[in-house]
């Protein structure tokens, strides 16, 4: 089976340390486990691997002591623990182990921030580097193929997307029915299990209100009314989403101009797959009427990918007016502001809007379309 590189593997072989607790983070079936094998590989050390959502696995972690965990251990000095969030008091279990096992180095995946965060989090502080593994990003598919290749393949990704088991199905049906079960098996399965979360087909149907409104600005108010969930229930598995890694959040951008929407937000998928998966739609580009919606998406996961794995500090933004003038994406660094918009067709023209070029002078404006895109994600 053929391995992608991960453009963070070099980064988590440089942050594993003696004493140090190296967490990764990502969705359920992007590739966590692969990564993991792959660097144990690369450091060649002899190492035990632990997967906290098997009980047998995580019986052995439950006595906390500096004893047991050697007497596990074995004389090894590296310790991976994958879906460490199925442990019970993971945190203060690797801040022990960290803090009395003599140049022990520890790597612990999760499927969800929720969990993994609130268990580790105080814990382990000064003692833990976090790193965020999304779907296969062009960046990484670049390393593989050649221009051409990336080319032929850009209709594939906005289909299909770029979890890391796709590119061993031959068949789109395959692709299709992957994807598929991975929405009903894998994405959903800590969200549903979190505490307090009963209603499954509530969360699809939010999923599926968000995917059909993807690069539109979202009321939260009105899927409340819509789904006959109140706003806080709304806002509430919004932000569970999120950190399930399956959808993220664009604010607008808004210096308290009188004419500027700042209130609203607009959501995206972090896979271009799933967002057509949640929605049933696979067909290819020239059949359908959301090729927009489908280009804004893909750009904007890919451009967050690109950002995240060189750790690049922006913020990012949409900006929108009442009177309907709009940019699709902004960015702001201590080096000032940066504005795009996207356009899938090169004879659909764009000019940064006179109102924003008022009110914020000198902002550079670049028009992302096929022909272009690379630069802007990799």
């Amino acid at each position: 089976m053929k391995y992608i590189n991960r453009t963070i593997e070099q980064e988590i072989i440089e942050k594993l340390q003696p004493n140090k607790v190296v967490i990764i983070f990502g969705t359920r079936r992007v590739g966590k486990t692969e990564l993991i094998k792959k660097v144990a590989k690369s450091v060649s050390e002899d190492y035990l691997l632990l997967n906290g959502e098997d009980m047998e696995h995580a019986s052995v972690l439950e006595q906390r002591s500096t004893a047991s965990y050697k007497r596990l251990l074995g004389g090894r000095k590296l310790l991976i623990i994958d879906e460490a969030q199925g442990v019970p008091e993971i945190g203060l279990k690797l801040k022990l182990m960290v803090d009395t096992i003599k140049g022990l180095k520890i790597i612990a995946t999760g499927s969800s921030s929720f969990d993994l965060i609130n268990r580790i989090g105080e814990p382990l502080v000064g003692r833990k580097t976090d790193f965020l593994l999304l779907p296969l990003a062009q960046m990484e598919f670049s390393k593989e193929e050649d221009f051409l290749t990336t080319k032929s393949n850009l209709e594939e990704r906005l289909i299909f997307g770029g979890y890391p088991e796709l590119i061993h199905l031959p068949q789109k049906s395959q692709k299709t029915e992957y994807l598929k079960d991975l929405i009903n098996s894998y994405l959903l399965k800590d969200l549903i299990a979190f505490e307090g979360i009963k209603k499954r087909e509530k969360i699809i149907q939010l999923l599926r209100i968000i995917a059909f409104r993807t690069g539109s600005e979202i009321s939260v108010e009105g899927i409340g009314n819509q789904l006959q969930m109140s706003k806080n229930t709304v806002d509430r598995y919004l932000d569970l989403l999120s950190k399930v890694f399956i959808i993220h959040k664009l604010t607008g951008f808004s210096r308290n101009l009188d004419n500027e929407i700042a209130k609203k937000s607009k959501w995206y998928f972090y896979d271009n797959g799933i967002r057509n998966a949640i929605v049933s739609d696979f067909k290819p580009l020239n059949l359908r009427d959301d090729i927009g919606r489908l280009w804004e998406n893909y750009l904007v996961s890919e451009r967050i990918k690109f950002q995240t794995y060189n750790r690049i500090q922006v913020n990012n933004y949409f900006w929108r007016t009442h009177s309907k003038k709009e940019i699709d994406w902004v960015e702001e660094d201590e080096n000032g502001l940066r504005t795009y918009e996207f356009k899938w067709s090169q004879s659909q023209k764009a000019k940064q809007p006179a109102l924003w070029k008022k009110a914020y002078p000198g902002t550079s404006f670049e028009v992302v379309t096929p022909e272009n895109y690379l630069g802007f994600i990799e």
